[in-house]
């Protein structure tokens, strides 16, 4: 009998060794394989940021290359001769010439169609606002372009409803204002009154501090820029967008051809459409697709939902010279890119 126990007993402990050791290995299997997913992951997620600047190297190497002559044989092709290739870089979707990775997205940005915080006048900053906030806001609007003014002069006086020193001090989080030009687009939200008109509006895709002039070219324009722009509605921007998928703004007249006289009245002083700069934003990120339905016929599409991409901002000097980095954001928000249905009024 206590043979029998004893044999029982060994059994019991023999059984809870195994149903330990068990649940052992099955904890060890799974964290190996857990360890084995996250580098996996790891290793996919080094590979999409080896891809995604390598890319950005591309694009770098496109601005250089579409400095260069044109080759003799692109020469009988008319359509390569009557275009600026330099109007692709309007932040649509590019086909290199040294080709980024497949899945790998590359847009880039001429500054030349951004509004420029550094050189814009003061009616022309009036003009902005009273886009935004309508032309009754007449109040609202002096006090906010005597805060602009003080800002960028070059003395502490504050002007008549304007703000210098002393109110910026009194704040709860006080700090010294510039007096002088802009030296990033955000510092805009600093200024008095700014930070609630352009809360909602992507300051890096509508503004610029890089260029040299004021004026804008719509063949190059952000859709964010337009918005702001005196005389376009989405409506006409999207027509725009439409009209230069296959053909350029050679100057007002083309432009006329959509904008109505009275939006036309308003928008021409602000317009070149031949300027181009030397300041570009290169955006490189991994395409995220998504089927929507952009249109009203429930025409099925895939749309490109990625939100940022590694953005560098360069000066490209010669098609001999590599650009020189300006600035790098690795997290930087996407422009708007909407899904424009060519319309057949504006044949290729």
């Amino acid at each position: 009998m206590i043979k029998a126990r004893q044999r029982g007993s060994v059994i019991v402990v023999t059984l809870w060794t195994i149903i330990l050791l068990t649940i052992l290995i099955t904890v060890i299997a799974g964290q190996i394989r857990l360890s084995s997913r996250a580098a996996l992951y790891h290793q996919e997620e080094l590979d999409d940021w080896a891809a995604v600047i390598s890319a950005i190297n591309q694009g770098e190497m496109e601005l250089m290359l579409e400095r260069m002559p044109r080759p003799p044989e692109s020469l009988d092709d008319l359509d390569e001769i009557n275009r600026n290739p330099l109007f692709k870089f309007n932040g649509q979707l590019l086909e290199l010439n040294y080709p980024a990775r497949e899945g790998i997205a590359v847009r880039i940005y001429d500054h030349a169609g951004k509004i420029n915080l550094r050189e814009i006048s003061r009616p022309r900053m009036r003009a902005l606002l009273e886009k935004l906030l309508g032309e009754d806001a007449d109040t609202e609007i002096d006090e906010l372009i005597a805060a602009w003014g003080d800002w960028v002069d070059l003395n502490n006086n504050a002007g008549i409803n304007g703000a210098e020193e002393e109110y910026y001090e009194s704040l709860d989080n006080p700090f010294i204002p510039r007096n002088g030009k802009l030296e990033t687009v955000e510092e805009i939200l600093h200024i008095r009154g700014f930070d609630e008109v352009f809360a909602d509006i992507d300051l890096d895709a509508a503004f610029t501090l890089y260029t040299d002039e004021e004026l804008i070219n719509l063949n190059l324009a952000t859709f964010e820029a337009m918005q702001l722009l005196p005389g376009l509605d989405d409506e006409l921007i999207g027509e725009i967008l439409a009209f230069r998928q296959n053909n350029e703004f050679r100057g007002n007249g083309d432009i006329a051809q959509i904008v109505p006289a009275e939006n036309m009245a308003e928008l021409r002083p602000w317009l070149n459409s031949r300027r181009t700069s030397n300041f570009y934003t290169i955006l490189a990120y991994k395409k995220q697709v998504s089927e929507e339905y952009p249109f009203d016929d429930g025409e099925l599409m895939e749309v490109d939902v990625s939100s940022t991409a590694f953005a560098e901002i360069v000066s490209v000097s010669s098609a001999t010279s590599r650009p020189t980095i300006l600035k790098v954001n690795p997290y930087q928000n996407i422009p708007i890119r909407p899904v424009i249905r060519i319309d057949e009024e504006f044949p290729e």
